[in-house]
Order: C-alpha cells, then sequence, then structure tokens
C-alpha cells in the first residue's frame, strides 16, 4: 500500500473529512487532495503530524511493505480513561439531570394552556394578557433550567463524544446497574407512550359532541397537561437509561454513531430551533394555539427522514 492510501484509509478510519485533516495539520484541503491522489508528497514536518494524529509509526506511513503499527505512546497519551468515581458521578449527575430536563420540558408544554383556555372563555383583553405572561414566564424557567443544566453537563459531555477506555470492573458495575433498572425503564416507557396516546382522548370526545369553543379550549389544555406528564416519564426514563449506554458505548453511542454525532450536532440544533420559532410565530400570528401544537408531532417524525438525507450528503462529500 502506498502513502496516498494509507493517507486516505488513516482519514476515514477517523471519520475525518479531507477539510478537517488538513485543518489539524495546518495546511489547505487542497494540500490534503494532492497527497490522496499521488499528485504530491507531504514534507517530513507532515509525515511525522500524522504519525501522531492516525497513531501509527512513521515507518508504516513511509515504507510500503510494512504493516500498521500502533504508535503506544500515543494511546498511552490520547486515550481517554474513565475511573469507577467517575462513572458513578455521570450517573448520579444524569440521574438528577433527567428530572431538571423533564421538568423544563414539561413546563414547556404547558405553558401555553392558561392562554389556550382562557383564549376560549373569554374576551378580556387582561386575562388574555396575564395568560400571555404566565406562559413567557413558565418558558424562562424551563430556559432558565435547561441552561443551568446544560452548564453543568458540559464537564461530562466527552463521555457522550469522545470514544473512551473504561477502568478495571467499572463496564462490570454499569451493566449490573442498568441490569436493575430494566424492569422499570420498561414499565415508565410504556405509561408514558399510553399517556401520550390517550391524551387525545378528551379532544375526541368535543369533535364528536360538537361542544363549543370554550369546552374545546379545556380539551386542548386537558390534552397538553396529560402529554405533559407522559413526555414527563419518557424523558426521565431516557435520560437514566443512555447514561448506562454512554459508558458501555453502546446503542447510540457506539463508535460509528458518535461519529455521525458529531457531524450533525449543528444540524440538529439548527432544526430544533427552526421548529421552535416556526411554533410560535404560527401561535402568535393565528392565535390559534389549540392547534398549532400539531407542529411538534409533525416535526419529529420528519426529523429522523432528514437526519438520514443529511447523513446520506456527508457520506457522499466524505467518498
Amino acid at each position: 500500500m502506498i502513502l496516498a492510501d494509507k493517507i486516505i484509509e488513516e482519514r476515514k478510519k477517523n471519520g475525518w473529512s479531507q477539510e478537517e485533516l488538513a485543518s489539524k495539520l495546518g495546511v489547505s484541503r487542497q494540500a490534503v487532495s494532492k497527497w490522496e491522489s499521488s499528485g504530491s508528497i507531504p514534507d517530513l514536518q507532515r509525515i511525522l503530524q500524522m504519525s501522531e494524529l492516525f497513531g501509527v509509526t512513521t515507518d508504516y506511513l513511509l515504507k510500503d511493505e510494512i504493516e500498521e503499527e500502533p504508535l503506544n505512546e500515543y494511546v498511552e497519551t490520547k486515550t481517554i480513561k474513565v475511573s469507577m468515581e467517575e462513572a458513578n458521578q455521570y450517573l448520579d449527575m444524569k440521574s438528577r439531570g433527567s428530572r431538571i430536563v423533564a421538568n423544563a420540558t414539561s413546563l414547556c408544554i404547558l405553558s401555553p394552556v392558561p392562554l389556550i383556555v382562557l383564549g376560549t372563555m373569554t374576551e378580556d383583553h387582561a386575562l388574555v394578557a396575564f395568560s400571555l405572561v404566565f406562559l413567557l414566564i413558565l418558558v424562562a424557567i424551563a430556559v432558565y433550567l435547561f441552561v443551568n443544566y446544560g452548564i453543568r453537563d458540559a464537564s461530562m459531555q466527552h463521555l457522550e463524544k469522545e470514544i473512551f477506555e473504561t477502568e478495571y470492573d467499572v463496564s462490570g458495575m454499569v451493566r449490573e446497574r442498568r441490569n436493575q433498572y430494566e424492569s422499570a425503564y420498561i414499565r415508565n416507557i410504556a405509561i408514558g407512550v399510553v399517556l401520550c396516546i390517550l391524551s387525545v382522548i378528551p379532544t375526541i370526545m368535543t369533535g364528536v359532541m360538537e361542544a363549543d369553543d370554550s369546552i374545546s379550549g379545556i380539551s386542548v389544555g386537558i390534552l397538553l397537561v396529560i402529554v405533559s406528564i407522559g413526555v414527563n416519564i419518557l424523558i426521565r426514563a431516557g435520560m437514566i437509561k443512555s447514561s448506562y449506554d454512554t459508558l458501555l458505548q453502546e446503542g447510540e453511542y457506539t463508535k460509528e454513531e458518535k461519529h455521525w454525532k458529531k457531524k450533525t450536532d449543528a444540524f440538529s440544533g439548527a432544526y430544533w430551533c427552526l421548529i421552535v420559532a416556526l411554533y410560535l410565530g404560527w401561535s402568535f400570528w393565528t392565535n390559534n394555539w389549540k392547534f398549532t401544537w400539531i407542529i411538534w408531532p409533525v416535526a419529529g417524525g420528519l426529523y429522523a427522514a432528514v437526519l438520514g438525507m443529511v447523513k446520506m450528503t456527508i457520506d457522499g462529500r466524505e467518498k
């Protein structure tokens, strides 16, 4: 295997694009492209840099007949090690954080309830204005909780994004705790899903009975209350389960999934910010809060499909 092929192989093995490798080496993307097409040869300094980045010896890169050998010094200094203490700290933080995130999400779901109910029951502008202020207060509290949790969680984010190794018996401890939680996880997921399904019953009943607007507003309020409870349970169960998967590097936290997550994080953030903006803009423009909530299940359904298209696009560019 020639040097050009080895550069391509090691770059893809690390999940880097040509631009990312070029940035790490301090050269242009065109330079990396020329190396990989055998249009030019990197100088000695770049060879040494690539040896450290790829975790291989310079002999492997320069000599065609030598098989790949790990660069031990690189592995020892670069591999993240997770101790038993750090693993327990992470699991405890995620357990507490699951309550914070779940409650903040429930506040967001519940925030328009007074506005919907009062908006359909009365034309008193003072009450409607009060309910709007109440909505903004609940959203502000939710944002505070999200930001506060995000700052505290930042110190452990590397476990969800980077590849690591665990010290002796850490994996065994995590598997044991996950097995103990398995029955509670299944039960909570089932309860949360059932509540979300049953939440539409009030609105169906009011539609069948052709109830007036005030009753319809109340039914939507009940729907959101039930959904907030169901989502709260789902988030708590999901975050605790994902904390075990993170430390075991399983499920959504395998090495391959972490590679994709790094590349799609920006898209995910932009997507949900856009959905929030559309929801608030549509709701305030039409003042039809009892209907605009439909944007959330639609956005959730589209997310997986759009994310798949983004992955295909990224994969095509890297090739």
